[in-house]
């Protein structure tokens, strides 16, 4: 069976190194040595100037809308997982949608401004299959309309833009540790920004708003990340290199030996450093995707239709017709991606694609 992924696992040996250690503290959550530690090696390998490690990548889009939402309405992208709009649901906030870029498939910078009412408060952004916004366009309208901006970043570890860190840029980025990303925790998630004031409140927000063990600085709800999730992360980071290395040995193989005449590829925006997240491949029409998926499930080949449907469908949302997102999310298909998934597979999985096409 090849499935769209595979968590990568270290030796499980370097796991239990690390989760001695907490056996040894008898210290399993709320900050302990590991997180500390973990945090520390992230700010490091990211070249981030800050970051709060959480539970999931979920709740660092809810403490974002809390604290910069204001239940106001929030732009946003109708091509994301559906974290994105929940978060904004979740929060009382009200999603108002703009449609997508056909290539890069990140939202259109160029509809955001028509999309912008005395009501809006933010623009919440997805970075797609690690493929960046066009930043520089969405933080000028920020400015000008005096908008938050909330990046998620769930697909971006590693990434770069203009030689910086993908999260230096919004006021908050949000990234995702689960266990199909390329980097993981298990379960588990980020929050960046560059203020420092920000930082504050998104760490009290973190942690229940303690301020200390007896005094609060104000609301909050429990994001913390778990030792035992820091202790999965401290022992997958040392295999970053290879992680990449083995995930840009699949993607080039991909664009080597694909047959790209009835095919698109994903459009990866200049000045980027890519992570090799993921691999989607358009197709002409759904009819094409769908008998596709079924030749590659007949060989016990599983790709995934990420993401579908696009989020202004989704039943507790105003539908608004967005036709590219609505287009890509039926027609878009994520090929097999992971560390260790073998030239024999890829042939496999092209030779399948290749003769199925017409």
């Amino acid at each position: 069976m090849i499935n769209v992924t595979k968590t990568f696992l270290p030796p499980i040996e370097e796991y239990n190194k690390h989760l001695q250690r907490a056996w040894d503290n008898q210290w399993l959550t709320n900050r302990g040595e590991l997180v500390l530690e973990l945090e520390d090696k992230l700010k490091k390998y990211l070249d981030a100037p800050n970051i709060i490690a959480t539970n999931n990548g979920t709740t660092p889009l809810q403490i974002a809308l809390k604290l910069l939402g204001n239940k106001g309405e929030i732009i946003t992208t109708p091509f994301s997982y559906v974290a994105t709009t929940a978060a904004i649901v979740w929060e009382h906030c009200t999603p108002v949608f703009v449609d997508i870029h056909p290539e890069y498939l990140t939202i259109d910078e160029t509809k955001i401004e028509a999309a912008i009412t005395d009501k809006t408060t933010a623009i919440l952004a997805t970075h797609v299959f690690g493929n960046p916004c066009h930043i520089d366009v969405i933080e000028a309208i920020a400015k000008k309309y005096n908008l938050k901006v909330i990046y998620d970043a769930a697909h971006c570890f590693g990434v770069k833009y203009k030689g910086k860190s993908i999260f230096d840029y919004g006021d908050v980025s949000t990234c995702s540790f689960h266990a199909t990303k390329l980097f993981h925790t298990g379960e588990g998630g980020a929050i960046f920004t560059t203020n420092n004031d920000l930082l504050h409140r998104l760490f009290y927000s973190h942690n229940f708003g303690h301020n200390g063990p007896l005094a609060f600085h104000g609301l909050g709800i429990n994001a913390k990340m778990s030792e035992l999730q820091a202790a999965m992360g401290l022992a997958v980071l040392p295999y970053m290199k290879t992680i990449l290395a083995e995930r840009k040995k699949v993607i080039d193989y991909y664009n080597t030996n694909l047959d790209f005449s009835e095919l698109k590829a994903l459009k990866i925006r200049d000045n980027t450093t890519w992570n090799y997240s993921y691999y989607p491949v358009i197709f002409d029409n759904e009819a094409q995707l769908l008998k596709m998926e079924q030749r590659l499930k007949e060989s016990h080949i599983f790709p995934r239709r990420y993401f579908y449907p696009a989020l202004n469908t989704l039943q507790y949302v105003s539908n608004v017709v967005m036709p590219i997102s609505e287009s890509i999310a039926s027609r878009i298909l994520c090929l097999p991606l992971y560390v260790g998934l073998s030239e024999i597979d890829l042939n496999k999985i092209t030779q399948i694609i290749n003769t199925n096409l017409c």
